[in-house]
């Protein structure tokens, strides 16, 4: 099992906070992750909800859990129960000491909203994503990983691809997203999903969505929402300002995993995605999803684009001032657009790239750097 960047940061967390969530999708390793932890402890317990044995266990939960105070409680799972979070409360009122709860959840918006409301100032969160390229170093090329996405299984075991997607995204809308508390049936919410991946790297339409499912704006931003809080799509915002320019205002859309993306547009494998019309907009969404999660929590990510042509992939934001612009390109062209030099005239940002596939790594005219993605991350990322 190769070593995820966030073991350390969940490690750190309970050292200072009285119970960690794992958030993410599931299958991403949460289960595992935790398990590791659990071998640097010396008591701990470990409850699985999907287990009848241990759901029942919790029906008491106060006494149950009572009697493992000096324990690490892991609880996997913990969406099942929802009633569960004013009892840890109450628990942790009693005694406040670091590292008592490490609970699991796919990330439902009852997860969150329970959990925010009864644990605020108790609870630190921290999202478990697929694999970036910073963890696997040099075991997997960056065509497979961008190809096959980060999913553990989809990823390892290459040969069976096309079955564990096909399997993965039925049973998630079929079994998972259901019990998450998603009102679409399956039917509308795969074929959702599927719309979704061909907006991949474009400007919502909910218009255009509600009219093709035959649903209100307001049903389709409510599913989406979901989705986006089940951590399977990312809505990117546009940055706004008073400057005195045409700004766009719709949201842009990603499927997050860019193997889940290239499974509903049809591609099965690298040659036929490097031949696809949607290559730019997935290599797009696979670079942000490496840079996003290895960010500072203080920063922000948007977009920017005004309707005169001037436009940048991702803008870093500190504070309420954009400090980095990134264009992300896939051709073999690097130079940045008009658009992209007008957009980092205005913004005024301190540092500008253009990421590219190739390993290069050099300066333009303008201000710009021109790098590999891999570049980017070992070398750049960390100073903005």
């Amino acid at each position: 099992m190769k070593k995820r960047i966030s073991e350390q940061i969940v490690k750190d967390l309970l050292k200072g906070f009285p119970c960690v969530a794992i958030i993410g999708p599931r299958q991403v390793g949460k289960t595992t992750l935790a398990k590791k932890i659990q071998k640097g402890y010396k008591s701990t317990l470990y409850l699985d909800l999907e287990f009848q044995k241990d759901f029942i266990k919790l029906e008491d939960a106060e006494t149950y859990l009572k009697q493992f105070e000096n324990h690490l409680v892991i609880i996997d799972e913990v969406q099942r129960k929802k009633d569960l979070f004013p009892v840890l409360r109450a628990l942790i009122d009693r005694n406040r000491h670091p590292g008592r709860f490490l609970i699991l959840g796919s990330a439902s918006p009852d997860l969150l909203r329970n959990s925010s409301e009864t644990l605020a100032g108790r609870i630190a969160y921290h999202e478990l994503t697929p694999f970036l390229l910073t963890e696997l170093g040099n075991t997997f090329k960056i065509e497979d990983v961008w190809m096959y996405g980060g999913f553990p299984d989809a990823l390892m075991k290459k040969k069976y691809w096309i079955s564990w997607m096909n399997n993965y995204v039925k049973t998630y809308f079929e079994r998972d997203l259901p019990n998450l508390g998603f009102p679409a049936d399956s039917m509308t919410g795969e074929k959702l999903w599927a719309m979704l991946a061909h907006y991949h790297g474009n400007m919502l339409n909910y218009a255009e969505l509600g009219r093709s499912l035959e649903l209100n704006i307001n049903t389709i931003k409510s599913y989406i929402g979901f989705l986006r809080n089940a951590f399977l799509i990312r809505i990117i915002e546009p940055y706004y300002t008073n400057i005195k320019k045409r700004l766009v205002k719709s949201p842009k859309v990603y499927i997050r995993d860019s193997g889940i993306m290239h499974y509903l547009s049809g591609i099965e494998n690298f040659e036929q995605l490097s031949g696809h019309p949607k290559k730019g907009a997935s290599w797009e969404g696979f670079v942000i999803e490496q840079i996003i999660p290895l960010l500072p929590a203080n920063r922000k990510v948007c977009f920017y684009r005004t309707h005169d042509g001037a436009e940048l992939d991702l803008v870093l934001i500190k504070g309420n001032r954009p400090v980095t612009s990134i264009e992300i390109k896939y051709g073999s062209d690097a130079r940045p657009t008009r658009g992209n030099t007008e957009a980092v005239q205005t913004l005024k940002t301190y540092h500008n790239y253009i990421i590219i596939k190739d390993d290069e790594d050099y300066m333009l005219s303008g201000g710009f750097r021109v790098c590999g993605l891999k570049i980017f991350l070992d070398k750049y990322l960390y100073s903005q």
